[in-house]
């Protein structure tokens, strides 16, 4: 029974990895998640099996269909403009997960001294408890406040304490580890019994950790926050893994801890900022500035359908940058359809994604493929700068920060550093706004004032729909 356990683990494992390959690309992304799905259904089959005390295959069951009950519909139901948050969420509901199997443990086995079916705890056993305890409550917490910011129940800018939040965050953190210190030595050399408001006083300071870590981070750096919290809730499924001996756990966290760590470094670099001063906050969402140097003085121009279809259909090359709020008018489609009656005249379309364009990785990217934009038009930031200064006209829609060129060139931006797109060095620019406000860092972008931009006001899936009118009528 345990060899037939082990095979069933093994193939779960496999099926991890190469479903996780399948999302390199929209093409092989449902494909690749649909694989890893059926190795997860391998995996719980395993855990069935491997269960000596069969009652306990009910509450598993049980368990099974409550969460596919409350997760389907939501992730059916959800539209690409909320797939940020529902991501934060159920990323959440996996560190929260962790946190509870931990709590368990510790009353199942009168404080881990009769720890996994009455052996005696080791050391590891203990500390990995331990640690997906306190990191599943950081993860849980912070990704409710991710996903409160992300559907603006709470306000996108910092909420903090000033100068006292990094003193409190390390009395928490402090505070945590010191109790989980003692449950660690009563464990290992018990002296009577533990008290259950150890653990709890653990995983209270843990979740008020990930309150106040998240809660003093402004939306902008919220993509980058969705990742790292991704990672640690994979961290601390595969310390629960190692503690309870499960495979399954392990390997599985180790993939989301090591993609989500890699995935929050790249993020981090793509904005030219490190993820100790991302966590530290107070970026983001903050007060308003003003556009700089000549911009400021100068009032934006607006445009019309018909006057940015007829730049539109005698241009060589057009760029689309697509920020959120083109997630939020749902107008990818009409997007496609204009780019594809652009190149039957004649214009080469392309896109240029920012790393951090939306409200999640690759936000841009699915919603592009959701419209079978060709995988190959999607160009990455660093392919797509250097086309800018050849390019007649580069269609902004929605993207505030990640086209601001105070990045480059104001040093009291701050948002100065973070690698931007070169839209402003394109002939002409278009953009795509509801109205003059700022984006999600809350700063002006003075690209708006640029001599050789034009505004074109309105819901974005509509003006594109009345460009491609007029591109017809040409």
């Amino acid at each position: 029974m345990e060899y037939l356990v082990n095979v069933l683990y093994i193939v779960a494992f496999a099926m991890f990895i190469y479903g996780l390959m399948g999302l390199t690309g929209p093409k092989t992304a449902v494909r690749g998640n649909q694989i890893a799905a059926v190795g997860m259904g391998v995996a719980v089959v395993a855990t069935l099996i491997a269960i000596r005390d069969t009652s306990n295959w009910v509450l598993i069951v049980a368990g099974l269909v409550i969460g596919v009950v409350l997760g389907v519909p939501p992730a059916l139901r959800t539209k690409m403009t909320a797939m940020p948050q529902l991501v934060a969420l159920f990323n959440g509901v996996g560190g929260g997960t962790v946190a509870l199997i931990a709590y368990a443990e510790f009353l199942d086995s009168d404080g881990f001294t009769a720890f996994a079916h009455g052996e005696s705890p080791t050391v590891h056993i203990v500390i990995a408890s331990l640690f997906a305890a306190i990191i599943g409550s950081i993860s849980f917490w912070g990704s409710v406040i991710a996903f409160l910011k992300l559907q603006e129940t709470l306000p996108g800018r910092p909420i903090g304490i000033g100068r006292l939040q990094q003193p409190l965050n390390a009395v928490l953190l402090i505070g945590a580890v010191a109790l989980a210190v003692i449950i660690g030595i009563k464990a290992i050399d018990p002296t009577g019994p533990t008290s259950q408001w150890w653990i709890v006083g653990v995983l209270v300071l843990a979740a008020v950790l990930g309150l106040m870590v998240v809660l003093p981070i402004g939306g902008a750096d919220m993509p980058v926050v969705i990742s790292l919290l991704n990672a640690l809730t994979g961290l601390s499924a595969a310390a629960a893994g190692l503690a309870l001996n499960n495979q399954a756990m392990i390997v599985a966290g180790m993939i989301v801890g090591a993609s989500g760590s890699i995935l929050t470094n790249l993020m981090a670099k793509a904005m030219n900022r490190s993820i100790p001063a991302i966590v530290a906050g107070g970026f983001g969402g903050g007060g308003v500035a003003a556009a700089v140097g000549d911009g400021a003085a100068k009032t934006a121009k607006s445009t019309s359908a018909a006057d940015a279809a007829i730049q539109m259909a005698y241009a060589n090359q057009v760029i689309v940058v697509p920020g959120y709020g083109l997630a939020v008018a749902q107008a990818q489609h009409a997007v496609k359809d204009m780019a594809k009656l652009l190149e039957s005249k004649g214009v080469e379309v392309k896109y240029a994604i920012h790393p951090v364009a939306g409200r999640m990785p690759g936000h841009m990217n699915v919603l592009l493929a959701e419209a079978d934009v060709e995988y190959d038009a999607m160009k990455e930031m660093d392919d797509i700068n250097d086309e800018f200064a050849r390019t007649d006209v580069t269609l902004v829609i929605g993207a505030n920060d990640v086209t601001n060129p105070a990045a480059r060139n104001d040093p009291s931006s701050p948002i100065h550093g973070m690698p931007i797109l070169n839209v402003d060095q394109s002939k002409s620019v278009i953009v795509l706004k509801r109205s003059m406000n700022s984006g999600f860092a809350g700063i002006d972008n003075p690209l708006f004032f640029a001599d050789t931009t034009s505004m074109l006001f309105g819901d974005a899936k509509k003006s594109v729909a009345e460009v491609t009118e007029e591109l017809k009528a040409l």
